[in-house]
């Protein structure tokens, strides 16, 4: 597939993530290499949304390592009992945070940083990876990224 990606100009959140999932989708289909794919997933999300910070951790020895992302420096190893990707991890679930200073435990990788979402992807009913979406901006996330980045991490769950 070609390198082009088309985003709806509108304001409407939905709309955004229903153009970009089958791209996505395209994108991804003849690749076989999972940081090529992440690369370009995490690419796509920030091109579009224009995130402060949108990247994966994998689950590797026992906790959560930095994979491919766009945005500033980012936290490298993340406990599986620290922070919201922790949590996500233990929780195996959605975790949407509208202020990140109330979250308990939450690890400051950027003190820009004001709400984040993050969306785990199973493999063999297993937690192995999280999606870590960050704003700059407090209450930034909503049900709209939920439905959407978790309908992206099953779409993750095909190449992992």
């Amino acid at each position: 597939m070609a390198e082009i990606l088309f985003i709806p100009q509108t304001s409407s959140k939905s709309a955004i993530y229903e153009a970009i999932l089958p791209q996505i989708e395209a994108l991804v289909a003849d690749e076989t290499d999972l940081v090529a794919n992440l690369a370009n997933v995490a690419a796509v999300l920030k091109e579009a949304f224009g995130f402060f910070w949108v990247g994966f951790y994998l689950v590797k020895e026992n906790q959560l390592v930095l994979g491919p992302f766009q945005g500033p420096l980012a936290c490298t190893r993340i406990a599986f009992d620290k922070g919201v990707c922790g949590a996500c991890y233990t929780r195996r679930e959605t975790l949407l945070v509208p202020d990140v200073e109330a979250f308990p435990g939450h690890i400051a990788c950027s003190s820009l940083s004001k709400s984040e979402i993050v969306v785990p992807g199973f493999k063999n009913d297993q937690v192995a990876l999280v999606l870590d979406v960050d704003s700059d901006q407090l209450n930034d996330f909503d049900e709209t990224d939920r439905v959407g980045l978790e309908a992206l991490m099953r779409l993750v769950e095909k190449f992992l």
